[in-house]
Parts: structure tokens; C-alpha cells; sequence
């Protein structure tokens, strides 16, 4: 019989969760219990340490085919907001972020009807040149998939290519929730969950670290949760590419869904954030999302089993086309401060967890 006490027992001796005790934490009603096991989890995996990067967000594109019941970023070629940056002004960009002290440069942008994979490749080879060592952390496993239909190249090619022309990492979005009806849901013209994971293994397999998103609260079960999750530890216990887990508040204030959903609570985050670290064992960083949880959220989720606040995320558009209240960038004094009045040690990062300096 699963108890909250056989769980802490197994947690307490670093031992794995079933997705049972996963789904009978979300249950729950103890949030500060279900926390001190994700704090005994995080601790013996990063002691004291919370990691955050100085970086910028570029999306090269709002212009998409797809337009996911979600999504309050993309637009039609054409409609009102609709835009795409010439080449010169995303090497603007980069340069101006790394002028100010960023290692990163996140790009993910729309499925543009009429631009071709090499417009891509270009990006890339462009900011290589251009920025000379700041890391390239570019394109969902969505966008990949895209590349591959536009191009008619295999997955493995494209990821080829895409690496000679200077991409260094992924991101990882485009998970949503990788269960199927759910998906069906709330972004049935995206790929499905199963080829979600496929590219990203083909990522991994190419020697590409990348990110794992989970976004909750709309129309998903705590069961969906728990699930994505699964599927998520599973890949990682094959593959070991995911650095980091995720998980992504839902903003409902400008989403089609809107009309039915009110987005998520503060409970709901801490205890989503808590149990991610819990069940995902085999994961090293879990991601508090400050853009989409807000600053105090974030801060409280370092005592719920959170050791990453992202970074500076200057210009970021998704989460705030959305309706995400967080200001648009934080300065790197900022997350500093934030960190150390949780009383944990702020360590600055490069992308694939390189620590730089610590504070």
C-alpha cells in the first residue's frame, strides 16, 4: 500500500519513485512534506549551489503554420504583429547580448511557411561568425521535424548539418504534455508525443544536449503529469542527453483556451516542481522558470527541490505574448539577489552547466 511515509522512506534512501507514488504525491495534500523530500533530492545532487546564465532570447519568426490552441505567440504571414528579422539584425542581436556578458543565445522561433532550412543553417553560421564562442542553443524538436519535411533530408542529416553550421545545444520545447489524447487537445497539428521523443533521441544520439519542458495546467490530469514524466525518465535513463527538467506554467490570459482555464496556482507549481525533482532521479537540474512563475514563485521553488532560475532572458516574447506577468529580463545582479535571499549560493553557468563563477 503506497503511503507518504513508504515514499519518503524510498526518497530518503535515493531510491526510485513508481509513477504510482508520483500520481499519489500530486494527491496530496502535505505541500511542505512533498518539498522537504525534493529539497533532501536536489541537495544531494547540487548542495547548495542554484545555477542561472547570463543569456538572450532571439526568435527569428512569429510567422507559423501551425497555431496551437495554446500559443498566443504565432501569427499568419501577413496578420497584424506578424514578423521575421533579416539576418544582419539577429546577428545584431547576438552581438549586442554578448557585449553584455552573455554566453547564450536561446533561439526558437515559428514553422515559417516561406523560408527554406538553409535560412536556418545561415542563422547559425552567421552568429558563428559573427560571435565567435557564445553558445547556440536553437530549435524544438518541432522546428527539426519541419526542417526535415521543408528540406526533404533525413532527421539525422538535418542535425548534421545544423551542427556544422555552429548549433550547440536545444532547448526543450514543443513537449507540452507528450500524452497523445492531450496533445489532440491542444495542439493536434504539432508532431505527436512519440516523435517528440524520437528527434530528441536522434539529438542525443548526435552528441546535442538538450532541455525537457513540461507545460501544465490546462486541460492535462495530474495522471497526464505523471505520465509525460515517465516517458521523459525513461528516454533518460537510454540516453542521457536532458540537462534539465522544466516544467512550464500555463498562461491562459491570451491562449484560445483561455475561456475555459484559469492557469495555474502558486500550491500547484511548488508541488509540480517538487515532484519533477523527486521522480525525476536521473535528471541533475530542475528549472524554475521565473518568466512564466514570476520572481517570488521562483524563489520559494529553491526550497522545493529547484537548483536553476534559467538566466537573464533578455527579449523573451512567448511567455510574455501570453500574458506572463514577470518583467522582461532580469538583470544579472538581480537573479543574484534573489538567489542569495533564499539562502542558497548563486553560481553562474555557461549552457551545458560549466560553472563560471560563483557568488
Amino acid at each position: 500500500m503506497t503511503t507518504f511515509a513508504t515514499i519518503s522512506a524510498k526518497v530518503r534512501a535515493a531510491q526510485r519513485i513508481s509513477a504510482e507514488e508520483a500520481l499519489f504525491l500530486f494527491a496530496s495534500p502535505d505541500l511542505l512534506g512533498i518539498g522537504e523530500l525534493a529539497a533532501l533530492a536536489n541537495e544531494r545532487k547540487n548542495g547548495r549551489n542554484v545555477f542561472f546564465n547570463v543569456n538572450r532570447h532571439i526568435n527569428p519568426t512569429n510567422v507559423c503554420v501551425n497555431r496551437c490552441a495554446f500559443c498566443a505567440f504565432s501569427r499568419t504571414a501577413g496578420e497584424e504583429g506578424a514578423y521575421t528579422l533579416a539576418l544582419d539584425e539577429i546577428c545584431r542581436r547576438a552581438r549586442e547580448a554578448a557585449d553584455e556578458g552573455a554566453t547564450e543565445v536561446h533561439i526558437v522561433g515559428g514553422l515559417h511557411p516561406d523560408l527554406p532550412f538553409e535560412f536556418y543553417e545561415e542563422t547559425l553560421q552567421a552568429i558563428s561568425s559573427s560571435v565567435p564562442g557564445l553558445h547556440i542553443k536553437a530549435f524544438t524538436a518541432v522546428e527539426i521535424e519541419y526542417f526535415s519535411r521543408i528540406s526533404g533530408l533525413s532527421i539525422e542529416r538535418v542535425f548534421e548539418r545544423l551542427i556544422s553550421a555552429g548549433l550547440g545545444s536545444m532547448p526543450g520545447g514543443g513537449a507540452e504534455i507528450l500524452v497523445e489524447e492531450v496533445r489532440q487537445k491542444i495542439c493536434p497539428e504539432k508532431i505527436s508525443g512519440a516523435h517528440w521523443l524520437d528527434i530528441i533521441r536522434l539529438a542525443h544520439l548526435a552528441g546535442l544536449k538538450t532541455n525537457a519542458t513540461m507545460l501544465y495546467g490546462h486541460v492535462e490530469s495530474a495522471a497526464d503529469r505523471v505520465a509525460h514524466m515517465e516517458m521523459l525518465r525513461n528516454l533518460q535513463d537510454e540516453t542521457g542527453g536532458f540537462q534539465a527538467f522544466i516544467p512550464l506554467a500555463f498562461q491562459p490570459e491570451n491562449s484560445d483556451l483561455k475561456l475555459d482555464l484559469k492557469g495555474t496556482s502558486g500550491l500547484d507549481d511548488l508541488k509540480t516542481l517538487a515532484i519533477g525533482r523527486i521522480f525525476l532521479d536521473n535528471f541533475d537540474h530542475i528549472k524554475a522558470y521565473w518568466i512564466m512563475l514570476g520572481e517570488k514563485i521562483a524563489q520559494v521553488s529553491l526550497a522545493f527541490g529547484v537548483n536553476d532560475l534559467d538566466g537573464t532572458v533578455i527579449e523573451e516574447k512567448i511567455g510574455h505574448d501570453a500574458g506572463a506577468l514577470s518583467p522582461q529580463s532580469l538583470t544579472k545582479d538581480g537573479i543574484i539577489r534573489l538567489i542569495r535571499k533564499a539562502g542558497k549560493t548563486p553560481v553562474e553557468r555557461d549552457t551545458l552547466y560549466h560553472p563560471l563563477r560563483s557568488y
